[in-house]
């Protein structure tokens, strides 16, 4: 049985990386791949539990930048060992809603961590388990905001509570910045694909990079 195939998704708040990680997996499915559907935080009881105190919890607040940063890696390396190595050997598609790259431009950029540091806990937290391919949606910042602006007005002004959106354009312009040196700097991995045209038109553009992953692996399909 060949290896799976490991498919991240990342960008900033607001650029549709949650339709395009669900369209993607009903998509593998009609084509009849094995998928294994993932977010991050989360993914694993444990997980999702830690994803709560990061985004959610009133105890969240006034979290360091540091315990922010080991908190996600935490999740993180459980839903590694837990799920997604089992599922690679097992030859499914893993599509991952964020992943690695997100710890970088999000507690490394946007939090102002050292990068040295933030990069040793996260190859100790991944062990070596790095995203075939990842689709980097990118939107500019002004889009993100207003897309944010409209997420909260549709929650009654709260964000679900999510800490993370209720950061300024500061802390997100760093973000963005992180998340184009990242690309810049692992272009074999990493493919930017432009997230302002319409759902169906990213869609498309998300599945041709899939698809042409997929055929290189030659992955049997159910």
């Amino acid at each position: 049985m060949s290896r799976g195939l490991f498919v991240s998704l990342e960008g900033s708040e607001g650029c549709g990386k949650s339709t395009q990680s669900a369209r993607l997996v009903e998509r593998l499915q009609r084509e009849r791949y094995r998928v294994r559907a993932l977010r991050e935080p989360g993914g694993t009881p444990l997980g999702e539990e830690i994803r709560h105190t990061l985004k959610h919890s009133p105890a969240g607040q006034g979290m360091t930048p540091e315990a922010e940063l080991l908190l996600m890696n935490a999740a993180r390396a459980q839903l590694v060992r837990e799920v997604i190595r089992p599922a690679l050997e097992a030859g499914e598609v893993v599509v991952c809603d964020r992943f690695l790259d997100s710890t970088v431009a999000y507690q490394g950029w946007g939090r102002c961590l050292d990068p040295e540091r933030v990069r040793q806990i996260l190859d100790f937290a991944v062990g070596g388990t790095i995203p075939d391919l990842t689709l980097l949606l990118e939107v500019p910042t002004e889009v993100s905001a207003l897309r944010r602006l409209a997420r909260e007005s549709g929650t009654g002004g709260v964000l679900g509570g999510d800490r993370f959106e209720q950061e300024d354009t500061t802390f997100f312009e760093r973000v963005a910045a992180g998340f184009r040196a990242i690309a810049a700097a692992e272009p074999g991995r990493v493919v930017v694909i432009d997230a302002s045209p319409s759902v169906d038109v990213v869609s498309e553009r998300v599945w041709m990079e899939v698809a042409a992953k997929l055929s290189d692996l030659s992955l049997d399909e159910d």
